[in-house]
């Protein structure tokens, strides 16, 4: 892999910048951070957030710790002194994620964070090759839409499984990434899905077969900002109309076929190179 150059500061000098207290990750405040990403639409973060990253968000729920995963990002922030609940902190603690808190707004924390610049760095990192498992790897997941307190953690099973066969890293997050926001459809138009994972040397494919209300017009539902989402769903970080955007922006093949009243089958393709 080429070598890459990135900027970073450490947690301990976000830490005191913001004044922020330490939720979760005591031991890993010396994790070098390659930016920031200030946001409350997880779907912008899963776009547009590169690994490394610490996000700085209000949205207090289990989402924002789940795409923080899927991005590859190493903490959060949480501002105006939002507390996360126990099932974000536990997450956190699963996956290795830095938790913060603190009572600065959005605005006044990037503020704060940009003027600890004299801190920065240049680092030059290199991706690892790993190993890849000879023989074809065949997993089945199914998702209850109807438990939104689940959501996110069939991308997250995925993710993991992928990482323990050796998969290239950055492979890894484009897969959940977008495995991520296919289910994450699920929840907000679908009753139940089955998702089956094909893993081999040369391609991952994730297809998500859903039973729901379909989409009328799939060429109109890939253009981003495109959405008919709830209120109540972009209040959660999603909806924003980047859904189907983000996952063809991840694949290397996608076929989304739909039968309106019946269900949509989102069929994403990797290639290993």
């Amino acid at each position: 892999m080429p070598e890459t150059k990135l900027f970073y500061t450490e947690l301990n000098d976000i830490k005191t910048s913001l004044q922020a207290d330490v939720i979760v990750g005591e031991d890993n405040l010396n994790k070098k951070i390659a930016g920031i990403y200030a946001s409350d639409l997880m779907s912008d973060v899963l776009a547009y957030g590169k690994p490394g990253s610490c996000l700085l968000t209000g949205l207090n729920t289990i989402q924002a710790a789940i795409s923080s995963y899927m991005a590859e990002f190493d903490a959060i922030v949480f501002i105006r002194g939002k507390n996360p609940g126990k099932d974000i902190c536990k997450f956190a603690e699963e996956k290795g994620l830095v938790i913060l808190r603190t009572k600065s707004d959005m605005y006044e924390s990037c503020i704060k964070i940009a003027e600890t610049d004299g801190n920065l760095h240049i680092s030059k990192t290199r991706l690892s090759e790993g190993k890849l498992s000879d023989n074809l790897l065949t997993h089945e997941f199914f998702i209850d839409g109807s438990d939104f307190s689940s959501a996110g953690f069939v991308s997250t099973q995925i993710k993991s499984t992928l990482k323990g066969v050796g998969y290239d890293p950055e492979l890894i997050r484009r897969i959940a990434i977008s495995t991520y926001e296919a289910e994450m459809n699920v929840f907000m138009h679908a009753r139940k899905a089955k998702v089956t994972l094909k893993a081999s040397e040369s391609e991952v494919r994730v297809i998500v077969d859903d039973e729901g209300k379909g989409i009328p017009d799939v060429e109109q539902a890939m253009q981003e900002g495109y959405s008919t989402s709830t209120d109540e769903q972009r209040a959660m970080g999603f909806g924003a109309g980047m859904g189907l955007p983000n996952i063809k922006k991840n694949t290397d093949k996608l076929k989304v076929s739909s039968d309106v009243g019946k269900g949509t089958l989102v069929d994403m393709r990797y290639s290993v190179k």
